[in-house]
């Protein structure tokens, strides 16, 4: 779905075996190429790459990749961009995520019996992409890290917003020129209301909830979340209710 110009949010519709997930990558994009912000669940990538052919942006690989956190559904894909594509891409996280991005350090939510269990259900030439990103890697993953409040120069301008909570490196991404917060997993959509981040995969929901203060510093016409997908409506007054400071 077309959002405003150089800004698409995807619709990626994955089978978890019991049941189907849909998911909301975003892509930024120009003439001089395309940001993938998020990377969806393992082996996504070749999915993503067709949605953004299909929507007419790009037939090429993205030229960066902007993480909102560690979680498997964002960061799954990236194994199919580090592995896959000829040149390594630039891949951007918060400092407080990249162990867990780069392998270094366990994923906060994956115990290794989940792990184990994921890494049982994936196809074999998956499980071998992410077992050499994720669990035996040759370099580090992430390339550059965010700053709170960085300005990145992709779709003509995008602030990092760092909300810890959900992870302790979530970030949201504004993108300046249509108003539109890239929310991850920060707020959520459920049956058309702005709501904020899921609580059963929020290991410390007093500081999400305080994080979204930061939020109301920004004129936010548009949410994007990666679950639920596209909010329009009086956002910022909607943020303000939901925001609980610590």
């Amino acid at each position: 779905m077309r959002i405003a110009e150089g800004l698409e949010m995807l619709e990626l519709v994955l089978n978890m075996g019991d049941r189907m997930m849909v998911i909301h990558p975003s892509v930024l994009f120009d003439s001089n190429g395309w940001v993938l912000v998020d990377t969806g669940m393992p082996g996504s990538s070749a999915q993503i790459n067709k949605l953004v052919q299909e929507a007419g942006i790009s037939e090429d690989a993205p030229r960066v990749i902007l993480l909102t956190h560690q979680d498997i559904d964002h960061i799954g894909g990236l194994p199919g961009y580090l592995i896959e594509d000829n040149e390594r891409l630039p891949v951007y996280a918060h400092e407080e995520d990249k162990g867990a991005i780069d392998g270094a350090e366990p994923m906060i939510k994956v115990s290794p019996e989940r792990r184990a269990n994921l890494l049982a259900a994936m196809p074999e030439p998956v499980r071998a992409a992410f077992e050499k990103t994720f669990i035996r890697p040759e370099q580090a993953n992430v390339s550059r890290t965010f700053a709170d409040g960085e300005r990145l120069p992709y779709g003509g301008g995008l602030v990092v917003i760092h909300t810890p909570g959900h992870t302790p490196g979530h970030v949201c991404l504004y993108h300046e020129a249509s108003k539109t917060l890239l929310a991850g997993d920060a707020l959520v959509v459920v049956d058309g209301e702005l709501s904020g981040p899921n609580s059963a995969n929020t290991p410390n929901m007093p500081e999400a909830l305080n994080s979204l203060g930061k939020l109301k510093a920004y004129d936010i016409e548009t949410v994007v979340c990666y679950h639920g997908g596209l909010y329009r409506g009086e956002a910022n007054k909607r943020i303000a209710e939901l925001y609980q400071p610590l």
